[in-house]
């Protein structure tokens, strides 16, 4: 996963550049890298927007039009998608031969709609497409990584999960979380410890070290998890969120094939190397009828906590103490 690119001018003016995918987050940067490129070229170019659904054959003719102020514009067309059946064929006619000043941006939000024009795009010399696809669980501390690099720092993988499982996987929340360490760790390689200083007392990283004391059949420790959670303002769902990923990764680890390397191990279960670590140990004292009925106490405390719980805490507390009591002793 790449951090921010930065286009020069001669890559955008002239052509058209088309973004698309359903990572919202990485098409608006390409978007603003774009205009960033434009305006560095000449501070006076002109930046406008629209949408698809606007386009006439009408406005298609003004996109080469020079403006008042300057010649040098950069023209953005959101919602691709939307774009009339009937102005198709000019935007097509325009994308072959673009104006040389302009640098003319079509994003498109994902979807079967719009795929035909999308078709007849990027058949074109002029065009250059940025797609963004939904990036997959364990591609996550890549982009991390990928961050923290952009701002001249490291991290390592630890560390990178963790910041996942803190913050969650929302790309936003992710770049704006390596903005800040980087910015107060100038120049210092990341670890767990200093992400941890200000991320470790996140919601999710709360409720995954309450699964992790249970699926360890730590119940004292669990206990008193649970209760910081709670008292931290960790929300319920969340914490049979994480107990769920922690009896589908023991699961998984169990059904896989054994001899495998860790690398590839790690991808069979669906987690971080790190975390398959702690995996292979807590699974020694689990059977497969074992984790099945922690599967489906979960389950229950899962509807229980969403439905008509009166007391999710007496809740969760009851799961502690059934999944404890579940493990094996070794």
């Amino acid at each position: 996963m790449a951090g921010p690119s930065q286009p020069r001018a001669a890559d955008v003016l002239g052509r058209v550049i088309l973004v698309t995918g359903k990572e919202e987050f990485l098409n608006e940067r390409t978007v603003a890298a774009v205009r960033a490129a434009v305006r560095g070229h000449d501070a006076e170019a002109e930046l406008s927007e629209t949408v698809a659904g606007d386009l006439s054959l009408a406005t298609l003719g003004e996109l080469a039009a020079p403006s008042l102020f300057s010649s040098i514009r950069c023209v953005v067309v959101r919602a691709l998608e939307n774009l009339p059946d009937e102005s198709v064929e000019g935007l097509v006619a325009y994308a072959t031969a673009p104006a040389e000043d302009v640098a003319l941006v079509l994003v498109h939000g994902g979807g079967p709609k719009g795929s035909g024009t999308l078709t007849k795009l990027r058949k074109l010399e002029a065009v250059t497409e940025s797609k963004s696809g939904e990036l997959r669980p364990a591609e996550f501390p890549s982009f991390v990584a990928a961050e923290v690099r952009s701002h001249g720092s490291s991290i390592d993988q630890e560390a990178a999960d963790f910041l996942v499982q803190a913050v969650g996987q929302d790309l936003r929340s992710l770049s704006a979380a390596a903005d800040q360490l980087t910015n107060d760790f100038p120049g210092q390689p990341l670890s767990v410890e200093k992400v941890k200083q200000y991320f470790g007392g996140r919601a999710e990283a709360k409720s995954f070290a309450v699964a992790d004391a249970a699926f360890w059949g730590r119940r004292t420790a669990a206990l008193e998890e649970l209760r910081w959670a709670l008292d931290g303002g960790t929300a319920p769902v969340l914490v049979t969120s994480a107990f769920a990923g922690g009896a589908r990764g023991v699961a998984r680890y169990k059904a896989a094939p054994r001899g495998m390397r860790d690398a590839d191990l790690a991808r069979e279960v669906g987690v971080p190397p790190w975390k398959l670590r702690t995996i292979r140990d807590q699974s020694r004292g689990w059977s497969d009828g074992g984790i099945a009925r922690a599967i489906r106490a979960i389950a229950r405390a899962d509807a229980d906590i969403k439905g008509a719980a009166s007391d999710p805490s007496y809740t969760l507390e009851r799961l502690v103490l059934t999944i404890t009591g579940l493990r094996e002793p070794r």
